[in-house]
């Protein structure tokens, strides 16, 4: 999400995963403090942006950039506007084979 807006406020981002804005902040702060993320004030919001070059920090994917991995999942996402294959509730809906 955060690669998607880099602009997206904790509050939108924990109510999207379905997390509490406090553990929403925990990770973000865990992942700046690991160096996967920088966080520039810009007026009232913060920007995130995902540190490029970053590594994987198991030896088994080392050698694989983060960002590689981040892009992939922004890339199969759902399309803006479109309900995706399951809802919130996690009840499985049919995917429109049209988007």
């Amino acid at each position: 999400m955060i690669l998607r807006d880099p602009e997206v406020r904790l509050r939108d981002l924990a109510a999207d995963c379905g997390l509490t804005e406090r553990a929403a902040g925990a990770i973000v702060r865990d992942l700046e403090s690991a160096g996967y993320l920088t966080r520039v004030r810009h007026g009232r919001r913060n920007h995130y942006e995902v540190t490029p070059g970053t590594l994987f920090r198991h030896p088994a994917e080392g050698h694989h950039e983060i960002a590689d991995l981040l892009q992939l999942l922004v890339d199969l996402g759902p399309r803006a506007g479109s309900s995706g294959p399951s809802s919130l509730n996690g009840e499985y809906r049919e995917r429109d084979p049209h988007l």
